[in-house]
């Protein structure tokens, strides 16, 4: 057993890295010090000075690990790797990183793609963002693979003979498979590209009017009109505010916004002197956690991950380790220089002041939404105390759905909310085994019996139990799911949702058939469709994928010749097997890597 008293004597005088961990061996927070001696035993002195926040992680703490360094710089270096490891419960986190999407710039080939991506890699591409606006990324995509007429397909070699893609027949691509564009000439269309995506507008502009005016001259209005269209949609793009600075610099600027728990960030671009983009960032963040954790915490993990550094930062207070941090930011590119502070006079303290009465706006709007939002809450509560008899300040939902076309690829979903949101890392999907046809009763029963037998089990995935199961149906899926409960010796109340006609849910239902209307409850009626919605949402996904999936291997494998590159290849190209089937011989020889022999072979296995 760890000694927590013996093994802080043994704490050397060191710059290092320490881990603290809980009874689980997980890591719940990791901290880096000038001292590993001094600073690991200040957690378990007297605890009348630390914030709520501390003392509850100390509470936790069952051991702890460190790694001594030789510098301070290399342990900040070494704590940021492992926070990005370890996403520890108690540090503050750039949180769902995955969930922003970023433009890719495929520069490691020959001829380069843009695309989207939620995925960085050290792969030698160049990535351009996070970006919040996922519909913005798809469309600045669309306008600059249109405008360059860009290589669209991922193949990266063009052997002798290669058939050009529709792309290029209808002048959506250079056909560069053709070896009619040479590599420094399609380069200069992928350097515009990522000029403008780097927030320098003017030569797409530029080159958009060109175009535009040459075909006005030409009466071609038409054609002019098409690129009016790109002009307006290139300034709209990038354009959130513009604001003019004599020096005509590139910078970031970094703000807090909101308060207690809702803390977040919000990220300024100035590029050209021009203010030209605003992205905000959520941080998984406590009420006690200070203006130095917050900022540069944010500073580190968005730098070391994402973004090329700018040669100046602005924050809107001096920020107590900027001098250790632009070190380590200069670290990550060799010849850097980037300098963080707070801008006291002239064009960026102007700028800076801007930005902040825009942060303070944004500040009042997140609180208006947590008042609003901590008030539904609050209604929903006592909505369902009233219908199950109990009150609990959190109420976690379960509910299940089946999914099959005619008792084919049958399965199952599990949706969870905690009282009005949903938690998604507890969805569970189930692909029912002992069940043959379309018996949606006995699958739900096989579901429920699997994920409840892993609760007893002590499988830490099914670990918590629902303070109440709704069920996707009425009386007959409720009595399915209390049978199965009562087996187990498990009593949790269940109530089914019964639709309408409309397939609205009309009532709440228990196993005796009765009926609570939701006529009058306005919130329980949303909510509830909201769940059903949901689950019924996640099962179908489910249920398409394994079916497509299954359609995919038993009949394009069928087809003497097709392997699974040439499979792949036609799915690739035709994008279902559905619109496979139509095409002709011609078509299917399109295809890279199909023959005609193989083409006849499609053809006529669907005959």
């Amino acid at each position: 057993m760890f000694d927590i008293k013996e093994n802080l004597k043994k704490l050397p005088d060191t710059p290092g890295v320490y881990l603290h961990k809980d009874k689980l061996g997980q890591v719940i927070y990791v901290g880096k010090a000038i001292s590993l001696r001094n600073r690991v035993r200040q957690y378990f002195q007297s605890s009348a000075n630390h914030s709520a926040k501390v003392r509850a992680m100390v509470s936790h703490i069952a051991e702890f690990e460190y790694i001594t360094c030789q510098t301070e710089m290399e342990a900040l270096i070494l704590e940021c790797n492992l926070i990005k490891k370890y996403a520890p419960k108690y540090n503050v986190l750039l949180r769902d990183d995955k969930t922003y999407p970023y433009i890719k710039v495929t520069l490691s080939e020959d001829y380069p793609r843009i695309v989207k991506t939620r995925i960085i890699e050290k792969d030698g591409d160049k990535y351009f963002g996070p970006y919040s606006d996922a519909g913005a990324v798809n469309q600045m995509i669309d306008l600059l693979n249109r405008v360059y007429t860009l290589k669209r397909c991922s193949a990266r070699s063009f052997p002798p003979g290669y058939r050009p893609c529709l792309n290029y027949h209808i002048a959506e691509c250079r056909g560069v498979c053709t070896g009619q564009v040479s590599r420094e000439e399609y380069r200069q269309y992928i350097d515009a590209a990522m000029e403008f995506l780097g927030g320098r507008q003017k030569k797409l502009l530029d080159y958009l009017t060109e175009k535009m005016m040459g075909y006005s001259e030409a009466m071609q209005f038409e054609e002019a009109a098409v690129y009016r269209d790109y002009i307006i949609a290139a300034k709209s793009i990038g354009e959130v505010q513009r604001v003019s600075l004599v020096s005509g610099k590139d910078l970031d600027m970094v703000l807090p916004v909101g308060t207690g728990n809702t803390q977040s960030v919000v990220l300024f671009t100035v590029r050209d002197g021009k203010l030209s983009g605003r992205e905000t960032f959520s941080m998984q963040a406590e009420a006690d956690d200070d203006y130095d954790s917050l900022i540069g915490e944010f500073i580190k993990q968005y730098y070391s991950q994402w973004a090329a550094v700018p040669s100046e930062i602005l924050v809107p207070k001096p920020l107590k380790d900027a001098e250790l941090i632009q070190e380590f930011l200069e670290s990550q590119e060799e010849g850097r220089k980037v300098r963080i502070f707070m801008p006291q006079r002239g064009d960026k303290k102007a700028l800076m002041d801007l930005a902040l009465r825009d942060a303070g706006e944004m500040t009042k709007n997140l609180e208006d939404k947590l008042k609003a939002g901590e008030e539904r809450n609050q209604a929903l509560i006592e909505e369902l105390a009233g219908v199950l008899g109990f009150r609990k300040e959190s109420y976690r939902v379960e509910s299940y759905d089946i999914s099959n076309t005619n008792g084919v690829d049958t399965v199952g979903a599990m949706v969870v909310f905690r009282n009005l949101k949903p938690v998604r890392k507890d969805y569970r999907r189930f692909k029912i085994k002992t069940v043959t046809g379309p018996d949606d009763y006995g699958s739900l029963q096989e579901m429920l019996q699997r994920r409840f037998r892993r609760y007893l089990a002590g499988d830490p995935g099914f670990k918590t139990l629902p303070d109440v199961i709704l069920m996707d149906g009425g009386q007959g899926q409720v009595t399915v799911a209390e049978k199965v409960l009562e087996e187990l010796q498990i009593s949790i109340p269940v109530l089914g949702m019964a639709k309408d006609d409309s397939h609205r849910t009309r009532a709440l239902v228990n196993g005796r058939g009765d009926e609570l209307p939701l006529a009058g409850r306005p919130l329980l009626f949303k909510y509830c469709g909201t769940i059903q919605e949901e689950v019924h949402r996640f099962a179908i996904d489910y249920h398409r994928s394994l079916h497509n999936r299954n359609t995919i291997n038993s009949v394009l494998d069928n087809i003497k010749g097709i392997g699974p590159v040439k499979r792949n290849a036609l799915l690739a190209h035709f994008q279902s097997v559905e619109d496979i089937k139509k095409a002709s011989v011609e078509k299917l020889m399109e295809v890279p890597g199909i023959s005609e022999q193989n083409a006849r072979a499609v053809l006529e296995y669907f005959s």
